[in-house]
């Protein structure tokens, strides 16, 4: 994923909590992060709150981060469906400026005000939330 594919990007700070016992980024800390982002991007694109987490493909951890690196998160949509947007993730050092992590498939579902998948409506531009932008 080239940096101009990124359409939702957030940092952060890798500090003392995050760190497992080897002294590196733990994964846990990591994922939870990755969720939390895609959940917000979601919730941008499909403007309904109720949006959660369907299903994350196989996730693949190819280098790690130390403390007081700073990682980027990138999220790029690659599908709206009926009830669901799923996207793609990877994850930079940008100290070191390695590839962390890439998750091909993150599904979110679009839920009505009883729990129940609803349509999607119109995607939503993640810089202004209104409008539509197409998905190449």
């Amino acid at each position: 994923m080239e940096s101009a594919d990124i359409t939702f990007r957030t940092r952060k700070w890798v500090r003392p909590e995050d760190l497992n016992a080897n002294g590196t980024l733990f994964g846990g800390s990591l994922l939870k992060w990755i969720d939390e982002e895609a959940a917000i991007y979601a919730i941008l694109q499909l403007g309904n709150g109720r949006a959660v987490t369907k299903y994350i493909s196989e996730i693949n951890f190819v280098s790690s981060a130390v403390q007081g690196d700073l990682i980027e998160m990138g999220l790029t949509a690659t599908r709206f469906g009926r009830t669901s947007l799923t996207m793609r993730a990877e994850v930079r050092n940008m100290i070191t400026r390695q590839s962390i992590l890439t998750i091909e498939e993150i599904v979110f579902v679009n839920l009505d005000p009883h729990g129940k998948p609803a349509p999607t409506g119109t995607p939503r531009s993640p810089m202004t939330g209104t409008g539509s932008r197409p998905i190449t």
